[in-house]
């Protein structure tokens, strides 16, 4: 049944999506996905086993085309970092995909939103469930999985919820943190929506997923704390923190930026516990091994952590054109404007050193020198509603197209040649930081540092002016440590090939 059905997934650059596919490709699935760069896709691991459709969600066309042939179709799309008109935009997709679905003759649609149980819903708990009425609105069978929240390596809230507690030993807190929920573990959210995949008949209908615990949010911090080896937290309520000013100050602490903290800390107000009348036990049953408690996930996700094996992340997912940048200038070779800062280098460093030092750039190495001033960039970014430095990286030693990267992103990987990185920082214009290198024989490599920006109009060009002289200091500094650790892993390493020899 599996090697015929053939499954589209949708959001699959994102955090459940992306480990999504490697389930169903496990389970011998024919899949599909659509995203809106491939070049992200390729990046993917599981890239080669699969159809790869390119188009935007709000393209009818692109969506219906890439549901020809499909029999179940995973909806796995939110637009909860476009701004405060968000559930208008996730409406319009749905009914979109809904249509679209219907024209193709889909079998079945099912999407994951969110447990909405509480008659005091936020927009976004409000928006999840209008989504799944939309995606409802034609002939095709919904099944719509409500899961609160998802505790796995690199989920949003589990970052939340790791810094909030490492970073804090007393907190004050608003009241909501001892509402209940019902967390899950991101491997039984896998399970489920496998599970949908197996389906003999379509379903349809709104079923909730939730953990084997009921907890407040206070608990499960100090459950992090007990398992992290760290003393029990202090928590102390106060009435005055909104979600508002709550978002606002998760944003400082944690990696997870104020416009994605906002909607989640608004979800908290609610009492998020799954309903046993929504129960999918008699449709999809529990694992064999039962229902992962909320000790274990915790432990799975600080251990994929701790190992660097993270295999997708919150921030994996694009973030969103925002207000300053919709009129953003186009690079040199669309005819625009493009500034540039270059700085060569010839070193005697091998390319794979030189390679090695530069792909492991920011995150917890840093930026090779004044990362006090980085650390600042940063923090102006977060102030203004930006991502800020925090993001840190997937993993310490390997990048791949897609990635988020401090407040970078990931736009190009040629191994051991180039690595461009595409600013996602609130700037009046785009900017680019590209390294090169080059074997130029005789012992010689040549590695280019160059950073690019496409000034928006005058206070484009006036900002790039205005900052020169800082590149003056960081851009000869960061080029210069990068050389000099690059010798320091060549002089490591044929220290130890000595070794052995003697």
């Amino acid at each position: 049944m599996n090697e015929a059905r053939k499954i589209l997934v949708t959001g699959a650059s994102g955090y459940v999506g992306g480990r999504l596919v490697t389930n169903l490709l496990a389970n011998n699935f024919q899949v599909r996905v659509l995203v809106r760069d491939q070049q992200k896709a390729m990046a993917h691991p599981w890239a080669s086993q699969v159809e790869i459709a390119i188009g935007n969600a709000n393209d009818f066309k692109a969506i219906s085309d890439a549901m020809a042939g499909i029999h179940t179709v995973f909806y796995l799309l939110h637009s909860i970092n476009a701004g405060p008109r968000f559930d208008e935009i996730e409406a319009q997709m749905a009914r979109n995909f809904a249509k679209a679905a219907a024209e193709q003759k889909v079998s079945q649609i099912v999407y994951l939103g969110g447990i909405a149980n509480d008659k005091k819903q936020s927009q976004h708990l409000a928006s999840r469930a209008n989504t799944g009425r939309e995606l409802a609105s034609t002939n095709v069978p919904v099944m719509e999985l409500r899961a609160g929240i998802i505790i796995g390596s690199g989920s949003a809230s589990f970052e939340m919820l790791r810094h909030l507690t490492h970073r804090l030993p007393i907190m004050t807190t608003p009241k909501w943190v001892m509402n209940k929920t019902q967390p899950i573990a991101i491997r039984d959210v896998l399970w489920y929506l496998n599970g949908a995949a197996k389906l003999e008949k379509p379903v349809s209908g709104i079923f909730d997923i939730g953990g084997p615990e009921v907890l407040s949010y206070a608990q499960m911090m100090q459950k992090f704390a007990k398992i992290s080896g760290l003393r029990k937290r202090i928590i102390i309520k106060v009435p005055v923190l909104t979600p508002k000013l709550s978002s606002l100050w998760i944003g400082f602490v944690t990696p997870v930026p104020t416009k994605l903290a906002r909607p989640l800390v608004a979800s908290l107000i609610s009492e998020v516990i799954a309903d046993p009348a929504k129960s999918i036990d008699q449709i999809i049953p529990n694992p064999p091994q039962g229902l992962i408690s909320i000790d274990t996930a915790i432990e799975l996700a600080i251990s994929r952590t701790t190992n660097n094996a993270v295999e997708t992340r919150w921030s994996d997912a694009t973030t969103p054109t925002a207000p300053w940048q919709k009129a953003q200038g186009d690079p040199d070779w669309a005819g625009e404007m493009t500034l540039k800062d270059e700085r060569i280098a010839i070193t005697s460093a091998s390319v794979e050193s030189l390679w090695k030092t530069v792909e492991q750039i920011g995150g917890e190495v840093g930026w090779y020198g004044s990362d006090y001033l980085w650390y600042l960039r940063g923090l102006i970014d977060r102030i203004f509603g930006g991502v800020g430095l925090r993001r840190g990286r997937r993993d310490p030693l390997h990048l791949r197209i897609g990635d988020s990267l401090d407040f970078w992103r990931v736009e190009q990987i040629d191994n051991e040649r180039l690595l461009r990185l595409y600013a996602e920082m609130i700037l009046p214009g785009k900017a680019w930081l590209e390294f090169r290198i080059e074997n130029l024989g005789n012992g010689r490599r040549k590695i280019t540092q160059t950073a690019l920006f496409s000034p928006r109009g005058l206070g484009g060009q006036l900002y790039w002016y205005v900052i020169s002289p800082l590149h003056m200091f960081v851009f000869p500094t960061m080029l210069r440590n990068i050389v000099r650790s690059a010798n320091r892993k060549d002089f490591a390493m044929n220290k130890a090939t000595n070794n052995l020899a003697g």
